[in-house]
């Protein structure tokens, strides 16, 4: 058994302080050294670049979830990913469309760093290696473990700017615990099949907006936004509604693009036939746009740029949200 640990900086790497604040110096190994308990599992520590989690892009990720694949081929029982938390939710929810592997693959991170008392980034990391190890956790997908919880990637959000209980699943809750070192889980949800693979040139020539409504919102906001992008996540009010004046422009939009509706409330689902207001969501869908279901706006907007570069028509989209949503 072995556990390759793919670390790509943020907070969890983060030692010391500088003149601008802390900066990031801790390699893979230094961290593992640092963590009680991990020197009794077989590790394969590998350094990837560095970065903060802000500088994360859709490549880099792909990039990392190809090496973990080699990884797994080479016999690895499961892989750990540690990175900044910023983006960590979309970043897992990213790698969760393209993992195909049965083997757990894990993304941890820490709130606080090492100069401050209590940094919970040691603890973080080996949850997530003794998730990686366990059996329970195979088939599963790609993972996060926080707080000595476990969540599916498809459900975590971060929810606090600075809580080290920051990772939550509200609309599921968490797959399980570990507890006194042993990893318990408490449900298992079906898998989705993975995502085909996406050619790089594609990808970064696929680009897709993000819009969140608010308050006596700027219709003409969305002429600018949509521009050279060939999709657009509408993050709507409460259960899927926009302002009035909002409607016939995305339903226009629509008709040039996949516009996906999601709830920019953090937790529950679009709905799909209560309200028939101009604006809400009976109406939206009438005019063409896409129900995300349960996916929030970040998640809808990954999995739409994913299907967007590798291809995919209107209504494979549209399925593939009611899959995923």
């Amino acid at each position: 058994m072995t556990i390759s640990i793919f670390t790509l900086g943020g907070t969890i790497a983060m030692a010391g302080a500088g003149p601008t604040g802390v900066v990031t110096r801790l390699t893979g190994a230094e961290l593992a050294a640092a963590v009680p308990g991990l020197a009794d599992l077989p590790l394969e520590v590998r350094d990837v670049e560095a970065v903060p989690s802000a500088d994360l892009t859709y490549r880099r990720i792909l990039d990392l979830v190809a090496a973990a694949d080699a990884a797994v081929a080479d016999g690895a029982t499961g892989v750990v990913v540690t990175q900044g938390t910023d983006t960590l939710e979309e970043a897992a929810f990213l790698a969760d469309l393209v993992w195909s592997h049965p083997a757990p693959l894990v993304f941890t991170g820490a709130m606080r760093n090492p100069t401050l008392a209590g940094p919970d980034g040691p603890a973080n990391l080996l949850a997530a290696v003794r998730v990686a190890a366990a059996p329970a956790a195979r088939d599963l997908g790609v993972l996060v473990a926080f707080n000595d919880e476990i969540h599916a990637a498809r459900h975590v959000r971060k929810t606090h700017s600075t809580s080290t209980a920051t990772f939550a699943s509200p609309n599921a809750g968490p797959l399980g615990h570990v507890i006194e070192g042993e990893v318990r889980l408490l449900t298992r949800p079906a898998r989705h099949a993975p995502l085909p693979p996406v050619d790089p040139n594609r990808l970064a020539a696929t680009r897709v907006a993000l819009h969140t409504v608010t308050l006596d919102d700027d219709v003409a906001l969305l002429d600018g936004l949509v521009h050279g992008r060939q999709g657009l996540v509408v993050a709507g009010f409460g259960v899927g509604h926009v302002p009035p004046a909002f409607a016939p422009v995305l339903g226009a939009l629509a008709e040039r693009m996949p516009v996906v509706l999601t709830s920019r409330t953090g937790a529950g689902a679009v709905l799909r036939h209560t309200y028939g207001a101009v604006g809400s969501e009976t109406d939206l869908q009438r005019r063409g746009l896409i129900n995300g279901g349960l996916l929030d706006p970040y998640k809808a907007k990954v999995l739409l740029r994913l299907l967007l570069a590798a291809g995919a028509d209107r209504g494979e989209v549209r399925a593939a949200f009611n899959r995923h949503g």
